[in-house]
């Protein structure tokens, strides 16, 4: 990462490069990923701003409107498979209110953050960038560490969905070495999928969503023939709130995933609003309506509803045929899922190398299909390791590290609003500070509850992964220092108040002269 001396007027942008440095960076054009001069106090005058040295190579490879939608969907829901276990839960009726609710109280607040946030500054790494601007560089390291090994353990959790699924026609694939050869030769031919590039991943995920959405569209309508509103008052005995609330929780987040990839995106402030408002409707009906159509066709008691159901459900209302497409979308639901977010934990790590915040290594882009091969390759292998704990764990992990993260990522968007209040946001949340804090304080209390059930084990395991987030920061500029590494940052180590003035946010004082 190169790195320039930018004499900063209000609204203006001049260059004049380094004496050690080979070309300027140009005055930002409309199209340039962020314009960084109205996110300097008037008074400022100098500043040395990183140059990303991964940028896509060519705009035919940039994702647009319909990919990106279908991203989204991929990384938030990718339809009704493994919502079963609400039902089993807490019984039908409360599933379906919490499907019906969840989406607005929760989906919409992040994708208004997610769209004024990606659109102000659309650099790949995301909800990272958003807090290494605001706070500087430990919090967007821990912002990282929080938020990618939630989206690793996530897609940890789709290859032993597909499995049962799978089980459902061959039995061998349910337990024992059949069941491991299985979830291991799925995550490798995913990964592989993944290295052939963005635009695959994303027209794919187009395909698969059209595939796997028609059969639950097929029983909802064949479902009404049969409905009984009575069956949804159906009680459990005993509710277990916690396995509710984080499946219901693990089937409707991340809808902030796709902003670690914004420096992909096709015109970003047109595209991301668009992309999150359409992605926030058809996530919504796509749990809904499947989910009361089943439970009131149907005489099942909640026990009944465990992983996999919905293909009892189609046996049941439609026949075999109605049956097999639905344990096969469940395979294919499962490729997107996993395609989709792992494309984001990939770009996350490009999106840190790019910020120095980790080796240059993970910025590598592979020479033919443009993709970040070592942010992939290191998820796979992450990936293969958890894919064989057990369901709830993987999901209350990622549900509490997930947690921890948007916490961070609601007071960074109400930071950057009250700090940085004439940056250029091409969408902006049309609320105030009061309105916003409003915005947020539902979501808030949620991930405050499901962070407070947590067991103690998954706890624990959440404090050991966010004290180990905190060594690696520190390793790393170590490392720097040493020059035990190569970071694309190679003008030596800052501490951490000139490392926050480099990235363009910093306070109005005078740092090393460089005022």
């Amino acid at each position: 990462m190169q790195a320039h001396e930018i004499q900063l007027q209000p609204y203006q942008v001049q260059t004049a490069p380094r004496t050690d440095q080979k070309e300027p960076i140009n005055e930002p054009s409309p199209s340039s990923h962020m314009d960084t001069s109205n996110l300097l106090p008037p008074s400022r005058q100098t500043c040395t701003v990183p140059k990303p040295i991964s940028t896509i190579k060519s705009s035919s490879n940039k994702l647009k409107l319909i990919p990106l939608i279908f991203l989204i969907y991929f990384e938030v829901a990718g339809g009704p498979y493994g919502a079963e276990q609400s039902i089993q839960a807490i019984g039908p009726l409360y599933a379906i209110i919490g499907f019906f609710i969840f989406p607005f109280l929760w989906g919409v607040p992040e994708s208004l953050i997610t769209a004024e946030l990606a659109t102000a500054l659309p650099e790949n790494g995301g909800f990272v960038v958003w807090a290494d601007r605001a706070f500087g560089p430990l919090f967007g390291s821990v912002m990282g560490t929080w938020k990618y090994l939630s989206c690793i353990i996530n897609i940890g959790a789709y290859p032993p969905m597909c499995a049962d699924y799978i089980s459902r026609a061959y039995p061998s694939a349910a337990a024992g070495p059949g069941r491991s050869v299985a979830i291991s030769i799925t995550v490798v031919l995913l990964c592989l999928l993944n290295y052939t590039g963005l635009s695959v991943v994303g027209w794919g995920a187009v395909v698969l969503a059209i595939v796997t959405l028609a059969p639950f569209v097929l029983i909802t309508v064949m479902a009404m023939r049969r409905l009984q509103p009575k069956r949804w008052m159906v009680q459990v005995e005993k509710k277990d709130w916690r396995l509710f609330l984080n499946t219901l929780f693990w089937n409707l987040n991340y809808w902030d995933s796709a902003s670690t990839m914004a420096g992909e995106v096709e015109q970003p402030e047109k595209t991301f609003p668009k992309g999150l408002a359409i992605a926030v409707v058809i996530c919504s009906v796509s749990y809904f309506l499947p989910v009361m159509a089943g439970t009131g066709a149907i005489d099942s008691p909640p026990e009944a509803w465990v992983n996999g159901y919905f293909a009892d459900v189609a046996d049941i209302v439609g026949g075999n045929w109605l049956k097999y497409w639905i344990q096969a979308g469940a395979v294919l639901s499962s490729i997107g899922l996993y395609e989709a977010q792992l494309s984001c934990g990939a770009f996350q790590l490009l999106g840190m190398a790019d910020l120095g915040l980790l080796p240059s290594v993970f910025a590598i882009r592979a020479p033919k299909f443009d993709t970040p091969w070592v942010g992939i390759l290191l998820s796979c292998i992450i990936t293969l390791t958890i894919s064989f704990l057990p369901f709830e764990d993987i999901i209350a992990t990622a549900n509490i590290l997930y947690s921890f993260g948007m916490l961070l990522e609601f007071a960074t968007f109400l930071w950057l609003r009250m700090k940085y209040p004439d940056l250029n946001r091409p969408y902006r949340v049309p609320l105030g500070i009061p309105g916003l804090i409003v915005m947020c304080l539902f979501p808030s209390v949620l991930l405050g509850y499901v962070i407070a059930v947590a067991s103690r084990r998954v706890f624990l395991l959440s404090a050991v992964l966010t004290v180990f987030g905190i060594a690696v920061h520190y390793l790393m500029r170590f490392c720097r220092s040493r020059g035990l590494l190569k970071f694309t940052d190679n003008e030596g180590l800052e501490d951490e108040q000139t490392e926050q003035e480099r990235i363009v946010l910093g306070d109005e004082e005078e740092i090393n002269g460089v005022v």
